[in-house]
């Protein structure tokens, strides 16, 4: 009786073989194609390399008056819009700039962090901050530039989903590099 107990026992020691280790966290994985530019030709007071992936820039709103226009560039399939403003300066600079900077304060409410990014190109008079908002915030990345005389623009992406950072971060992330572009072949006309 002793022997069956004793080769049970042995069973259960030698039985399992490897010891079971949790499952590293899965992450989504979406590929998008490498981004190539085109100029956008559309009657502005500036020029930029928009990405072909968009679905052209369309949607030009023009505000009250005509010193200010709103853009939208469309990513269909990331479901987003980077929406672009551009107002003509008028003696409001300092206005436009702390509009531009509360629009994104208010994400404070949801984002985990925004880390601010000076923008400096002296040779197209292009001068600026980039926004990045990290978190649940409406909005993942807003910038404005201006060349502190005549012309100010300002940009913030939005995405038609409810804000969930870890869904829409590879989206969020090829967007992001798409405002910087933006940014840097950015050419005021006048």
């Amino acid at each position: 009786m002793k022997k069956p107990l004793f080769l049970i026992a042995l069973l259960f020691c030698f039985a399992c073989g490897e010891d079971s280790l949790p499952k590293p966290k899965a992450l989504l994985r979406l590929d998008y194609p490498a981004p190539k530019y085109k100029t956008a030709n559309l009657n502005l007071p500036f020029t930029f390399e928009e990405n072909t992936m968009t679905n052209n820039v369309t949607n030009i709103r023009v505000g009250n008056d005509s010193t200010t226009l709103g853009i939208d560039i469309n990513y269909p399939a990331m479901k987003g819009t980077i929406y672009l403003t551009y107002n003509k300066i008028d003696n409001n600079l300092i206005t436009l700039i702390k509009d531009a900077q509360n629009l994104t304060q208010k994400h404070t409410i949801k984002a985990d962090e925004i880390v601010e990014q000076k923008y400096i190109d002296e040779s197209r008079k292009v001068f600026g901050m980039f926004y990045e908002v990290g978190g649940n915030a409406a909005s993942q990345s807003q910038f404005y530039v201006t060349d502190s005389i005549h012309n100010f623009l300002n940009g913030s992406l939005y995405f038609y989903a409810k804000p969930n950072y870890d869904s829409i971060y590879p989206a969020a992330i090829y967007l992001r590099n798409d405002i910087r572009h933006i940014m840097e072949t950015l050419k005021w006309k006048n």
